[in-house]
């Protein structure tokens, strides 16, 4: 009976220490919730979707307001996004003795900055959008002129081709590489 006693002793002993683990997990999944708001790639956290009234004319004033204020916030976090950047590299810019360490920093480094040469075009279509916006051309095909049609403006504001030309376009490309 002694055994059993000390068996069951032990198990209780082993139990214990489990319980303060998962106590030491809680916090480390809060910063995993923080990060979680970060994506706003397509605005749809921060501006709700456009709902067109009846007999509403496509494009209009209340249409183009909506796509100012979706394009100029997406504009807005990508700028963020490249400040960030640019902070993490001057902080992080020292140098490491281990190769191993200093080749794992490069290539991080690299890919952000690819990342953001890739936002930094983006802008530049935001920008354009945005000019077709006061132009009164946004929301038109440049192929053909018909409605890139608002479910598609809200899923890429900064269309420009209809979803017809758009796969036609694709088409052809994949035609052409083979």
């Amino acid at each position: 009976m002694t055994k059993t006693k000390t068996v069951a002793a032990k198990k209780t002993t082993k139990k214990a220490p489990a319980k303060k683990v998962v106590a030491k997990k809680a916090p480390a999944k809060k910063v995993v919730a923080k990060k979680a708001p970060q994506k706003i790639a397509n605005n749809k956290s921060k501006i709700a979707a456009y709902k067109s009234k009846k007999n509403e004319k496509y494009m209009s004033d209340a249409m183009k307001r909506h796509f100012v204020a979706v394009l100029l916030l997406w504009k807005e976090h990508l700028l963020d996004e490249m400040q960030k950047t640019f902070d993490h590299l001057k902080t992080k810019g020292e140098t490491y003795a281990d190769p191993v360490d200093r080749a794992s920093q490069e290539e991080e480094f690299a890919f952000e900055l690819r990342t953001r040469d890739r936002e930094r075009k983006l802008i530049s279509k935001i920008a354009v959008s945005l000019e077709k916006i006061k132009q009164d051309d946004y929301g038109w095909c440049d192929s053909c002129g018909d409605e890139i049609g608002i479910k598609r403006l809200e899923a890429r504001p900064t269309a420009t081709h209809c979803i017809d030309c758009k796969t036609l376009d694709e088409i052809k490309e994949k035609q052409l590489n083979g």
